[in-house]
């Protein structure tokens, strides 16, 4: 059974297609319980281990209420650089999202993390493409 319904999947490849563009390596939706690689560019290898990657980010979790109530504000995303690209985490709730790009600029980054997050919480993400 898949973690992620089918509506919500179309939304995520559309939201992250839009917002990244070509620089989309993959697309990766998660729960405390599951996980599921809702996307994978074609040029790309399925040798990630998912389930470690998961196992990490799934830390965002319990570590989003070490962050509450400081001068910092609400927790919104966490960007990672590597060598050959970048990881956004988005979480909302008891489910998030992690897309791997290729480098681009921050305000992209900003972009994808607020619509990721706007989708998460149920609404309507507002992307130009």
């Amino acid at each position: 059974m898949s973690a992620v319904d089918d509506a919500l999947m179309d939304e995520l490849l559309s939201v992250c297609r839009t917002t990244v563009g070509d620089e989309l390596r993959s697309v990766t939706y998660f729960t405390e319980d599951e996980v599921e690689q809702v996307y994978l560019r074609s040029d790309l290898e399925r040798t990630a281990d998912l389930v470690g990657f998961a196992d990490h980010e799934r830390f965002g979790f319990r570590s989003q209420s070490a962050y509450r109530k400081t001068q910092l504000g609400d927790y919104e995303a966490t960007i990672r650089m590597f060598e050959n690209g970048y990881l956004t985490r988005v979480i909302r709730g008891d489910h998030g999202i992690w897309v791997t790009t290729d480098p681009m600029s921050i305000e992209r980054f900003e972009e994808l993390a607020t619509a990721l997050a706007t989708l998460l919480e149920g609404g309507t993400p507002n992307v130009d493409a």
